[in-house]
């Protein structure tokens, strides 16, 4: 598939709206999987793979085989623009925060909400702390810093399948610690 794509993006640096049809039907589904496990919105994770992809026809032209592979330039392009809508996200929260805070007076639900908030939070350190080191550090770098498994592994040294075991593993302890009951289905 890299191959295939390498030469779409060169076509598509040519203006070939085919190459990008073809481009998109094969890595549509993973620019949108990424952004979905970066937004955890099924609808912000649609618009940005969407706003990925027109910057991928856009700036095809810079895309260079000797600096990495298509699909890591196109993946890298929509890591950025989820990243990216998570920090505006966060921003624009933060701003109606302020805001908020700011004009009105503390009614008795947000003192309840804060609080259990604040609680659930310690609950989640806790059993954060109760991690190996390894699984600790990988969550946190896939969720809290929106890295992918691969770029986990590579920023820790380690394997892509210890990375992803480590990880399974954290998450199931997790749920034990956090008391998270899953229904089957």
């Amino acid at each position: 598939m890299t191959g295939r794509v390498d030469e779409l993006l060169r076509r598509v640096s040519d203006g070939d709206q085919d190459a990008f049809a073809a481009l998109y039907d094969d890595v549509a589904p993973r620019v949108f999987g990424l952004a979905r496990r970066v937004l955890r919105d099924t609808a912000q994770a649609e618009e940005v793979a969407q706003e990925a992809l027109v910057e991928v026809w856009r700036t095809a032209a810079r895309f260079d085989p000797a600096k990495g592979s298509g699909v890591s330039w196109v993946l890298t392009i929509a890591h950025r623009k989820a990243v990216d809508r998570v920090r505006s996200v966060q921003a624009s929260a933060d701003r109606d925060r302020r805001v908020a805070a700011a004009s009105a007076e503390t009614p008795y639900d947000d003192v309840v909400e804060e609080v259990t908030t604040n609680l659930e939070q310690q609950m989640v350190r806790r059993c954060m702390d109760s991690l190996t080191g390894l699984q600790r550090e990988s969550i946190t770098l896939a969720y809290y810093g929106g890295l992918t498994y691969p770029e986990v592994a590579e920023r820790l040294g380690a394997a892509l399948a210890t990375v992803k075991t480590r990880m399974r593993d954290g998450l199931i302890r997790l749920r034990d610690c956090l008391g998270v009951e899953v229904e089957v289905g």
